[in-house]
């Protein structure tokens, strides 16, 4: 097993987040005697990022940890592009009215994992700043000229298109010398040596080292995490909802948001294989205390599925609403009433009394329509104040409402509220 000089290095190999890196001993070398720059960059494609994010946003955690500066770079620029990176179909085209917004939603997670202040503060850009000012001819002039059709095609995004016969537009053909132009960029403004990132980037993030060699005599750096994927195979991420989005914000909307609560029962509903790896790649926890959670077997894993849960969520909401949703989990598991903390929808008196069933189901977001609805009827798995529901023409009243609120449940795990107003 390779010995790494730095923490840097250390740390990511050790939790388990390397996958490629284009120099393993140059990188330990320089990040043990040097103060490490490194970047990753985020398109602003939604007005908040999610859980499939959270691994690079960790690696930048963990560069901060070790003495590094991280530099988070918003694709203002790229966004109006488009990432082609794992897409077999060009990627919606967004309005600058869209881009903007999308990037005040994202620039608030940030906050949670990293540091803006003190000696190696965290970096924020955009690469609109420099993208935006460039002209066509000058870009082809300065940047154009280092790349050459052979490669280009060569690139697995481009290579999976054309054997799928899907078309790749020349706009997003120009995506890989837009990225790489970000770390020329990145290099001179702020001495950054790295780029990180998913799998996916690997063909962006060698063009982009080699373009910095070749226009600055810069020598970088690029690293690389696996796809992250569950013991099932299923991606990470991912659940029946959709994404879990890491921004908690209702003003987002109930699209691109996730409440405490809900982040915290993703986390607690890890598969029991995965505990021992997710706690490694999306928390602090140090590595003695992973290996004896992840030793933990029959239900007694349940106490390191409820510990990832309860650092997950403190790391993106804080201690007291991680607190609060475990607090709600327990009382909502052991059958004992509601909770405040779970999830809700005000609805009027008013309109409570008559409501049917499938439309209160749909309402607090536990079924996508009342067809849904009615199947988790007949599978007897919806419950109201934790009673089951036989039939799909029950209707509310007010006598179903305790303490204000009305408590669904689908299965052990889904929970809302419908709160009285």
């Amino acid at each position: 097993m390779t010995t790494y000089a730095s923490k840097f290095m250390q740390t990511l190999v050790g939790r388990g987040y390397l996958y490629q890196c284009t120099d393993e001993a140059g990188l330990d070398k320089l990040a043990a005697t040097d103060n490490l720059v490194g970047y990753i960059g985020f398109d602003c494609t939604a007005p908040s990022l999610h859980v499939g994010s959270l691994v690079q946003i960790m690696m930048l955690r963990h560069l901060q940890q070790s003495g590094g500066t991280p530099i988070v770079l918003l694709g203002g620029g790229t966004t109006k592009i488009g990432d082609p990176s794992g897409k077999d179909k060009s990627r919606a085209m967004l309005t600058q009215e869209q881009i903007d917004a999308n990037k005040d939603g994202i620039r608030r997670v940030f906050a949670k994992f990293l540091s803006f202040e003190g000696e190696n503060a965290a970096i924020m850009v955009d690469n609109d700043d420099w993208l935006g000012g460039l002209g066509y001819l000058e870009f082809l002039q300065r940047v154009g000229t280092e790349f050459t059709i052979n490669r280009m095609v060569t690139m697995e995004t481009v290579k999976r298109r054309l054997e799928n016969e899907q078309p790749m537009t020349f706009l997003e053909f120009n995506y890989p010398l837009l990225q790489s132009y970000d770390f020329v960029e990145l290099y001179k403004r702020h001495g950054c040596r790295l780029q990180l990132g998913g799998s996916d980037q690997w063909g962006n993030i060698t063009t982009g080292v080699d373009l910095t060699r070749r226009m600055e005599s810069g020598e970088c750096y690029g690293f690389t995490t696996p796809l992250i994927t569950t013991a099932s195979g299923g991606k990470m991420g991912k659940t029946a909802d959709g994404a879990v989005w890491l921004n908690g914000d209702p003003s987002l909307g109930e699209n691109y948001t996730r409440s405490p609560y809900e982040y915290w029962q993703f986390w607690r509903n890890t598969e029991d294989a995965d505990v021992g790896k997710f706690l490694r790649l999306f928390t602090d926890m140090p590595e003695n205390d992973i290996v004896k959670m992840e030793a933990l077997e029959g239900a007694e894993i349940n106490q390191a599925k409820t510990a990832l849960a309860n650092a997950a969520t403190a790391l993106l909401h804080g201690k007291d609403a991680a607190d609060k949703a475990a607090a709600a989990a327990q009382q909502t598991f052991s059958g004992g009433g509601t909770s405040k903390d779970l999830p809700s929808v005000d609805v009027a008196a008013a309109d409570l009394d008559g409501m049917g069933i499938l439309t209160a189901t749909t309402l607090v977001n536990l079924a996508g329509s009342n067809g849904e609805a009615r199947r988790h009827i007949k599978q007897g798995a919806l419950k109201l104040n934790d009673s089951k529901i036989e039939t799909h023409e029950y209707a509310l009243s007010q006598s179903d409402v305790i303490d204000g609120v009305v408590k669904i449940s689908v299965g052990k795990k889904k929970h809302a509220l419908l709160k009285v107003t």
